[in-house]
C-alpha cells in the first residue's frame, strides 16, 4: 500500500515542479534583450542608433506600442522561465516571451493597417543602406526573432517532464505528503488487525 499511496502523488509534483536552472540561460538572454528592445529607441539617437524621431529619450505612441510594451513582456517572461519553478509559470512566461518576440518582428508592418499607411515605428534615421539594414534588425526584426527563438528554447525545455525531475521530486517532496501516507498506513494495518 505504501508504494501504490506514494506513486499516486509523485507524478502531479513531479509534472508541476521543474528546476529553477533549466530556464536560467534563456531567462537572462530574454531579459537583457527585452532591456534592449525598451531601452534603445530612447538611447540610440545618442549614438547615431536610431529610428525617427531620432531624438534622444522622445516618447511617442508608437515606441509605447511596438517597442515599450513588447520589451516588457520579454522582460517579465524572461523572470517567469529564470525565477519559477512551477512548470505551469514557466511556460506561461515562454509563451508571453515569444508573442512579445513575434510583435517586435511583426509589429511595425502591422502598424501600417491602423496608422494611415505608415508605420507606427517610423523610419531608419540613417540615410545609409547598411546602417539603415542594421538599425531595422536591431529595434524590430532580428530582435524579434532572437527572442523568438529563446523563447521556444525555454518552452521546449520546461514541456518535457524528464527521469531528473521525477527523481528531484520524489527527494524533494512535501513533508506533508509523506506524513499522510504514513497515517494512512497505520490506518490500513489498524482496519486490517480487526
Amino acid at each position: 500500500m505504501t508504494t501504490a499511496t506514494h506513486s499516486a502523488h509523485r507524478p502531479m509534483y513531479s509534472r508541476i515542479h521543474v528546476s529553477r536552472s533549466r530556464g536560467a540561460v534563456s531567462g537572462v538572454l530574454l531579459v537583457l534583450l527585452g532591456v534592449w528592445g525598451g531601452l534603445i529607441p530612447f538611447v540610440g539617437p545618442v549614438f547615431g542608433y536610431a529610428y525617427t524621431p531620432d531624438q534622444a529619450w522622445h516618447f511617442t505612441m508608437g515606441r509605447l506600442w511596438l517597442e515599450i510594451l513588447p520589451a516588457a513582456a520579454t522582460v517579465v517572461g524572461g523572470l517567469m522561465l529564470l525565477a519559477s519553478a512551477d512548470r505551469r509559470v514557466t511556460i506561461f512566461g515562454g509563451w508571453l516571451a515569444a508573442v512579445a518576440g513575434a510583435w517586435f518582428a511583426v509589429g511595425p508592418t502591422l502598424s501600417r493597417l491602423f496608422n494611415g499607411g505608415v508605420a507606427a515605428a517610423g523610419s531608419p534615421a540613417s540615410a545609409a543602406t547598411t546602417q539603415a539594414t542594421l538599425e531595422e534588425i536591431g529595434f524590430f526584426t532580428g530582435l524579434g526573432v532572437v527572442i523568438v527563438f529563446l523563447a521556444a528554447l525555454g518552452l521546449g525545455r520546461h514541456s518535457v517532464v524528464s527521469v531528473k525531475d521525477v527523481d528531484q521530486a520524489s527527494r524533494t517532496r512535501p513533508v506533508r505528503v509523506a506524513e499522510r501516507d504514513e497515517v494512512d498506513d497505520v490506518g490500513d494495518g489498524d482496519d486490517l488487525m480487526r
